[in-house]
């Protein structure tokens, strides 16, 4: 079953009642004039088990400790947004697998040899699907982004995935003057800064359900960052959310600010249609059978990671 994207941003009371999430409108529990028949009738309810990631963007959102007890013991991500309405918190649980001291120690394991062999397959498989949206959009020439991605060696030595990524940000958007990718450049650097934040978030929890540490990275290795492996796996997932945002740019009339109506498109993120292993698969899904995959690599069982294509 896919799980629901839930996004909150009004003001919004959460609680918890029988393993299913309230939602009340505190205006109208305030509301003197309204009977507790209409209020009743106002609450919409939720079953937690049904809800994958939560988004909150309203700083007058109040949420029980029973609920957030409840979404980690589900698996469930929590985004939280700042004043500018933008994603800069993500609450995840600590457990989220039966065998985890196992699969923590086979992940921290993992000899460099096949870390460097999972990140070269991790930057062919991105340049590829970046190649498949250049294409898809303006028929950019591909021929050498896919022998790029052809030519990615144990480790990505020379550096491939830079190299495609100055080519596809110099032709993704080139009808928009000034555009390059930068979180702070003009539009429509905020919707991919904000498709790439929920991404990141249905990796993350994907990889908690599948007994993994989202800290320790195949290549990535900030220190500063706690999700070092949830940005490692996302990427080959990045050009989804590209051609998402390619679309919406061509049919939303203004997209200086994010709208509640653009973040609601944004939020299909985790059931848009990718191909996996030749069959088409809801985003969300296709994550799961990627960490899956990940894991089993740790654990000597396989030697290639899954990843999804467009086609």
């Amino acid at each position: 079953m896919i799980k629901k994207t839930l996004y909150f941003g009004n003001p919004t009371y959460l609680s918890l009642s029988n393993k299913q999430l309230v939602v009340k409108i505190p205006e109208v529990e305030k509301n003197e004039n309204l009977t507790h028949k209409l209020k009743e009738q106002s609450k919409r309810t939720i079953p937690i088990e049904d809800i994958g990631v939560i988004i909150l963007d309203n700083n007058r959102i109040t949420i029980t400790q029973g609920v957030v007890e409840a979404l980690l013991e589900n698996n469930s991500a929590l985004i939280t947004c700042d004043s500018s309405r933008m994603p800069i918190g993500l609450m995840l649980p600590l457990s989220g697998n039966k065998t985890q001291t196992e699969r923590f120690r086979d992940q921290i394991n993992a000899s460099q040899p096949l870390k460097k062999q999972l990140w070269q397959q991790t930057v062919q498989a991105k340049i590829k699907n970046q190649a498949y949206v250049l294409s898809n959009k303006n028929n950019t020439i591909i021929d050498n982004m896919l022998v790029w991605a052809s030519d990615v060696k144990s480790g990505d030595s020379d550096n491939f995935e830079a190299r495609a990524a100055v080519y596809y940000w110099a032709n993704l958007f080139n009808e928009i003057e000034g555009f390059s990718r930068n979180r702070e450049g003009v539009p429509p650097n905020n919707l991919l800064n904000y498709g790439y934040a929920i991404l990141r978030a249905v990796v993350a929890r994907s990889l908690v359900a599948s007994g993994l540490l989202p800290t320790l990275g195949i290549h990535h290795r900030n220190k500063y960052n706690a999700y070092c492996l949830a940005d490692d796996i996302m990427e080959p997932y990045r050009p989804f959310v590209d051609k998402l945002v390619c679309n919406l740019v061509t049919s939303e009339t203004n997209i200086d600010e994010l709208s509640q109506e653009i973040k609601f498109k944004i939020l299909n993120i985790p059931v848009l249609d990718v191909i996996m292993d030749g069959q088409r698969s809801p985003l969300m899904v296709a994550v799961g059978q990627t960490t899956a995959s990940l894991y089993k690599c740790f654990a000597g069982k396989i030697r290639k990671i899954k990843y999804p294509s467009f086609e």
